[in-house]
This record gives structure tokens, C-alpha cells and sequence, in this order.
């Protein structure tokens, strides 16, 4: 019985040897030229406000990124949708639960709009 196991301890053995090997040889053969401009905080190419190890930062990059997760999650939520539709019996409740899903998201957009969340500054 723990011999059928043996493979998939193999693969997590090498996966693990790859990852620490990969680690290790980015650390000895990185570029090490520290300078003063390297070393600061970089916002997306915008000019960082205060300190950022302080908490002085732009929150809009994050706030798009967010915004980012919500409707890809909503893309996730579109596919199994799609092939469970075409079963007998479940069509009309699940296609009413989508639309409720993609209406509600969309009324989280259109907030968003009218906050002005999606306009670059």
C-alpha cells in the first residue's frame, strides 16, 4: 500500500529540488549593484508619495487591481455556467441565478465609474 504512493512523493521530491535549485542559482548569479534609485519604492511608474515603508502610497493601482480580481472571478463563475445551462431541468434557474450574479457585479462597476476608481490619474 505505501508503494502506490512512491510517484507522487517522487514528483513533489523534484518540484521541490527544482524550486530550491532555481532559488539558489538566482542568488548566486543575480546582479548585486545597489543604488539609490533601484532601492526606492516604484508604483507603477508613478513617483511614489512619502515613504512607503511608512504607509504613505497611492491606493488607486490597488483599487484597480481589486476591481481586476471581481470581474475575472466573474469570468471563472461564467464558464462552469455555461456547460451546466445546457442540462434538462436546471436552464431557466441557474440562467435567472447568473443574471442576478452579472447584475449585481455590474452595479459594483458602474459605482466604481461614478467614483471615478477607473480613471488613471
Amino acid at each position: 500500500m505505501p508503494f502506490t504512493y512512491l510517484p507522487v512523493l517522487v514528483m513533489i521530491g523534484l518540484a521541490t529540488a527544482m524550486a530550491i535549485g532555481a532559488l539558489f542559482m538566482s542568488f548566486i548569479f543575480r546582479p548585486r549593484n545597489p543604488y539609490r534609485e533601484k532601492l526606492s519604492p516604484w508604483e507603477c511608474g508613478m513617483e511614489p508619495v512619502g515613504e512607503a515603508n511608512r504607509g504613505h502610497f497611492r491606493v488607486h493601482f490597488f483599487i484597480i487591481a481589486i476591481l481586476f480580481i471581481v470581474f475575472d472571478v466573474e469570468t471563472l463563475f461564467l464558464f462552469p455556467w455555461a456547460t451546466i445551462l445546457t442540462e434538462k431541468g436546471l436552464s431557466m434557474f441557474v440562467f435567472v441565478e447568473m443574471i442576478i450574479f452579472i447584475a449585481v457585479l455590474a452595479l459594483g462597476l458602474i459605482y466604481a465609474w461614478v467614483k471615478g476608481a477607473l480613471e488613471w490619474v
